[in-house]
Parts: structure tokens; sequence; C-alpha cells
């Protein structure tokens, strides 16, 4: 136990030649958990350690599900790396379950962050932020506070809210988005008087879920580790309407990879080109949609390859 941060790593497991352990930090009281996989070099050390990535997931997801092979690739480059769950999700604690807050995301974030910098080997100054979907948005906010960042990805961004109901109202159509909203203001009434109403993260087109797009529910069940679950409280959508991070996109001075799936059908693609050109990115484009860059995808290999590419040629230490 570290007598400063309550963090406490647990005994060390082998996956895939990477070795990992669980790492425990509090935010707000409430004790989070991450994973944390050690670098299987010192290819990219200093005299003041490794540079480490911090990953998180997007609506709803567990680290467990779909991060282990981004993490993994990233140790093997010799980097850390340092997955986390968000308060209410996963195994990290919290009352509130299943809750998404934008404002308590990103306080997680920075707590996070700030576990990953004490990491035994690591360059508290050298801090990768790797984040997909809705993550890919709070990276940006993230990265704009804090001056020990070296480096951001974002994957498949969700950065805009008002550009994302357009976006689902051209998939969905007008009176979708018109029960769903509904469903969310009703569920916003009962959860603040203490009766939170529950929605799938995903559902088959023509169910009740977060979301129903086709496909949806197949690809995210497909990358699903043992502690997600298939539920978000039902105001969501609402919290979502409110998402603005591509205005943080500006204030980022390190360098930023962005990935974009070309034909993404849950996170506007536009909008995360127009957040990229504010910050400045670097952009890769893969010609696929919202999921098509987690393990098992079309374009997770290629995604995989250029961001490990990014990190490298970023942080490599340069010759005296």
């Amino acid at each position: 136990m570290n007598e400063n941060d309550n963090t406490m790593t647990l005994p060390a497991t082998a996956s895939s030649s990477t070795v990992s352990s669980t790492v425990g930090f509090t935010v707000a009281g409430t004790r989070c958990e991450g994973t944390h996989f050690s670098a299987r070099s010192d290819a990219l050390a200093t005299a003041s350690g490794r540079p480490v990535v911090v990953l998180a997931h997007g609506l709803g997801g567990t680290r467990d599900s779909g991060l282990d092979g981004f993490a993994e690739a990233f140790a093997a480059a010799g980097l850390d790396a340092f997955t986390f769950d968000y308060r209410g999700f996963g195994t990290s604690g919290g009352d509130e379950r299943q809750t998404v807050s934008l404002a308590g995301q990103v306080e997680d974030w920075q707590a996070a962050v700030d576990a990953a910098a004490q990491l035994p080997g690591v360059d508290p100054q050298r801090i990768v932020l790797w984040g997909v979907s809705l993550a890919g948005g709070h990276v940006l906010q993230v990265a704009a506070d804090r001056n020990d960042i070296a480096a951001v990805i974002a994957v498949v961004p969700m950065v805009d809210g008002l550009a994302a109901m357009r976006h689902a109202l051209a998939a969905h159509g007008p009176l979708t988005l018109l029960k769903a909203t509904a469903t969310g203001i009703a569920a916003r009434v009962r959860a603040n008087v203490g009766k939170p109403t529950m929605l799938p993260v995903v559902g088959k087109p023509g169910q009740p879920g977060a979301l129903t797009l086709s496909g949806a529910y197949e690809d995210f069940h497909s990358i699903a580790g043992p502690s997600w679950r298939n539920e978000v409280r039902a105001d969501v959508g609402l919290e979502l309407g409110t998402r603005a991070p591509a205005q943080a996109a500006a204030k980022i001075k390190v360098p930023l990879l962005v990935q974009i799936a070309d034909f993404d059908r849950s996170a506007p693609p536009r909008a995360a080109a127009l957040a990229a050109f504010a910050g400045r990115a670097e952009v890769r484009h893969y010609p696929g949609d919202h999921f098509d860059l987690f393990p098992g995808k079309p374009f997770h290999g290629p995604a995989v390859e250029h961001a490990v590419h990014f990190v490298t040629r970023h942080l490599t230490p340069r010759a005296n």
C-alpha cells in the first residue's frame, strides 16, 4: 500500500508473455481498480523511467472488454500500460452502478493518470492517454488540463454530443429519437427521486438499448469481458447530449493521434476530423464501422500498429 495515494498492487500474473497486476486507486473516497501491464523491455526507458499508456473504455465498457490487446501491444514495445474501470463499472466501487457521468469519468481519468504516474519504473512526465469512443473525448479534456502528458491517442472518438444527435437522426429517424429523448427525461426524473431506470447498453434493431444499430449487439458481446454488464442508466442520452470535448483539442500541445472509422455510425467521423484539425493531429483512417478497430475485427491490426508506431516515434529517447 502506498501511503500517499492508497494504491495497492496485488500479485502479478502472466498474460500473453506480459506481466500484469491489479492496482487500486481512490477517487473521491471510492476505490477504483486498474490493471498494470509491465513493459517487456527498456527500449524506451531513460534515467527517469519508462513511459506509460493509460487506457479506458467508452460507453458502458469495462477494462476486460477488448482493451488487453492494445495494452499488451504497448507493453511489447517497451511502454508500461494501465487500463482502468470507471466508478460504478466493472470491478471498481461506487454506489451508483452503471451510471454514466461525463464529469465523473473525467475525474476518474485524472485519478487514474496520477496512479499510473506512481507505478514502479514509470517516468511520471511521459504519460500517454489512450481513449476509445466516449473516452476518446475524455482524453482530449484531460490532456488539455495537465502538463505531464507526452502524447494522446483518440480512437473512434465521440467528441460532440450535438453532432452525434444529428448523426443518430440520420441512422434511426426522428420518431426513434423522440422516443429515446422521452425515455431519458422520464429516467432522469425517476433517478432524482432515487428510482433509477436501466437500459441495455446494446440491443438488436427494434429493441431497447443505447446502441441499437445492426451489428452493435454482436460487436459489443464479441469483446465483452466477465465484469461487463449490458445495462446503463436510461438517462444516458441526456448526458451525452452535453458532450463537447472537441473544444479542448485546440489546447493540446503534445503529439495527438486520432484514429477515425470512416463509416462510423455511432461516433460522427466529421466531428472527429474537426477535432483532429483543431488539435493539429496525425490522423489515420480506416474504412470500417465503430467497433472495427477492436480485437477480432478487420482493422485491429493496423490500428495497433499505427498507435505503437506513433508513440515509439515520439517517445524514443534521443541519443546525446
